[in-house]
């Protein structure tokens, strides 16, 4: 099935094959609310905990496990209610499933906020003694050895129930935003390469961008920045929620910035963030050489915004199937061996792939699921290029939670963000690099060429432009300033203007960018692209020089899910983000591609 144009179809409209299970969490909303009970009852249970967890080793692991318990059902309760109502937010019984899942959070969040603090003050001796004790705790070695080492941001049982009790009101911007974004928004219609009418939507819009026609992208660009315009001072507003939110955290855990406090959840330094902006400031030269190339390809007087993302080669476009973009991602991973084409197989054939656009859904894509469930991928499938690769970075974030949930204890399994956008952008790179060569001649060859270097505009500058932005929204509530639509507008086109030089003539319409980003409501998350995308690339260059024993070392990082720190995981596995050295490897390939880049 390939989307028509014009009105989006319903949900119910959408072939059953081409929508992901949820059926494999819940066969029935019966069985989810009865889950919901479970959830209040093992959280009554494990309060009964509450002034006993030192007492004794058996006591410390029958406690864990229970925690254990009660977060894989809390999980499972509300990926399911979120996923209901991404598949159509203008339900309003996903709606309200979401906001009963939420409420439950924050509920047994209350009742088990004595836990942290209680066991921060169980003697480290008590702590060895337990761990040699009971063998069934080694499990929870790094997670009680990252405890210790956060100790001093572990408030009393009260303020941790209180900060529990706020973490509802704490998602009130992004919930705000989601909303207007995704139920509420509308843009108007625009014209396609015929001159037809066509509604603008989330889906669609990138596609507009990447047209070869010009007043195509010019008025889809310039359609969806000014909606946003008109929306600006309930968008700021938003926006200064959630940072606010983020500060308010981490002025409550003793942290001297949000950006510390965000980076310690890790245990990465701020050196980390800074050498990443410091790493892309130094190669903004050839970012900018870059646009001059393009601009010279397209026979363009001027560089706009919308002139960006259209590939330079006029006479080939990759329109694909999304049955041939499967056996496309097969090939191009095959590198990473046998196990991994068998689980691409499970994906493929299992329902875990929500594939196209309805009305209502939640636009982008993402990969996600609980540890009791098989992982699940939501996309908004338009037979573009950008297609293609979205499918293999998002299968890579599944298939990392797979390996990760199955070699992985509960309390190891889940992966930190840090990790997570390595394993999707390194089957991008392959994928990439596989249609390079593979390419029939030299108009294909820069086609694809033309994606790997829109990777890098995208993941790397951009995503460092982003972040760079947000250290300067959470610097500006840090120092008692609002987030004005104003500051915003004019703090972001500035940056804008840093990044692309002179070269780029940036429309007006640009300010309105910011608004509608909506990382910008997940607490300094878009670095972790960047640097990703960094550490991909090494990850790359070592399967292609060292072969199968590269491969395997980093499949076993995939399988290491998050029982140590991301950044010993990461050496461990052959790559050092300690250092700038990944920052500028990925840099000085961006540089070597530039001369390839020609007709």
């Amino acid at each position: 099935m390939e989307q028509a144009r014009g009105a989006l179809p319903s949900r119910a409209e959408i072939p059953a094959e081409y929508r992901w299970k949820l059926e494999d969490l819940y066969p029935s909303a019966e069985e989810w609310e009865q889950d919901l009970k479970t959830v209040e009852t093992l959280a009554a249970e494990f309060a009964g905990y509450q002034g006993r967890i030192g007492e004794s080793a058996a006591t410390l692991r029958a406690a864990l496990a229970l925690r254990d318990r009660l977060g894989r059902l809390m999980d499972k309760t509300f990926v399911y209610a979120k996923m209901h109502r991404d598949e159509d937010n203008t339900n309003p019984h996903g709606q309200a499933m979401v906001e009963r899942a939420q409420a439950l959070l924050t509920r047994v969040g209350e009742m088990t906020a004595f836990f942290l603090p209680e066991l921060m003050a169980v003697p480290q001796t008590a702590l060895d003694a337990y761990l040699q004790a009971e063998p069934v705790l080694a499990q929870y070695r790094h997670f009680l050895a990252d405890l210790i080492r956060r100790k001093q941001h572990i408030l009393s049982p009260e303020e941790e129930r209180i900060l529990a009790l706020s973490s509802e009101l704490a998602g009130s911007g992004e919930n705000i935003f989601t909303m207007l974004n995704n139920a509420d928004l509308e843009f108007p219609a625009v014209h396609d390469e015929e001159g037809r009418e066509v509604p603008l939507t989330h889906g669609r819009y990138l596609r507009f961008l990447e047209s070869k026609e010009r007043t195509v992208r010019q008025e889809a660009f310039l359609a969806l920045h000014r909606t946003y315009h008109r929306y600006r001072n309930t968008l700021a507003a938003a926006l200064n929620a959630g940072v606010k939110s983020n500060v308010f955290y981490a002025r409550a855990r003793r942290y001297p910035s949000a950006l510390v406090a965000s980076l310690d959840d890790d245990n990465i330094k701020e050196d980390v963030y800074n050498s990443l902006i410091d790493g892309v400031h130094a190669a903004l030269p050839a970012f900018q050489q870059y646009f001059q190339q393009k601009q010279a390809m397209l026979g363009l007087a001027e560089m706009h915004p919308y002139d960006l993302y259209v590939s330079p080669v006029a006479d080939f476009e990759l329109k694909i199937s999304y049955e041939e973009a499967k056996a496309v991602v097969k090939t191009g991973l095959r590198l990473l061996g046998g196990e991994y084409a068998a689980l691409l197989d499970k994906a493929f054939t299992e329902g875990w792939i929500d594939v196209y656009e309805n009305k209502g859904k939640t636009s982008g894509a993402y990969a996600w699921g609980c540890y009791d469930s098989h992982p699940y991928i939501l996309m908004n499938y338009q037979g573009t290029a950008n297609d293609l690769f979205t499918l293999a970075h998002e299968l890579g974030h599944a298939l990392h939670s797979y390996l990760s949930n199955r070699a992985q204890p509960y309390i190891n399994a889940q992966y930190p963000i840090f990790l997570a956008e390595i394993a999707s952008t390194v089957n991008e790179v392959l994928l990439v690099l596989h249609l390079i060569e593979t390419a029939q001649n030299q108009r294909e060859k820069v086609y694809y060429l033309h994606h790997f270097l829109e990777h890098f505009r995208g993941t790397v500058f951009r995503q460092t432009m982003f972040a760079e932005f947000e250290k300067l929204i959470h610097q500006q509530v840090e120092q008692g300033e609002a987030l004005t639509a104003e500051w915003l507008e004019d703090e972001y086109f500035r940056l804008a203007q840093f990044y692309h030089g002179p070269g780029v003539v940036l429309d007006p319409e640009l300010k309105a960018e910011w608004s509608r980003i909506p990382h910008f409501f997940y607490n300094f998350y878009v670095y972790k692209y960047a640097t990703g995308f960094c550490a991909a690339v090494a990850f790359v260059q070592r399967f292609r020089a060292e072969g199968q024993k590269a491969v395997e070392a980093y499949l076993e990082l995939l399988r290491s899910g998050g029982s140590d720190y991301p950044l010993a995981l990461l050496a461990r596995a052959g790559v050092d983000l300690s250092t700038p050295q990944p920052i500028s490897e990925a840099m000085a390939m961006f540089r070597q591609l530039l001369p390839e880049f020609t007709l």
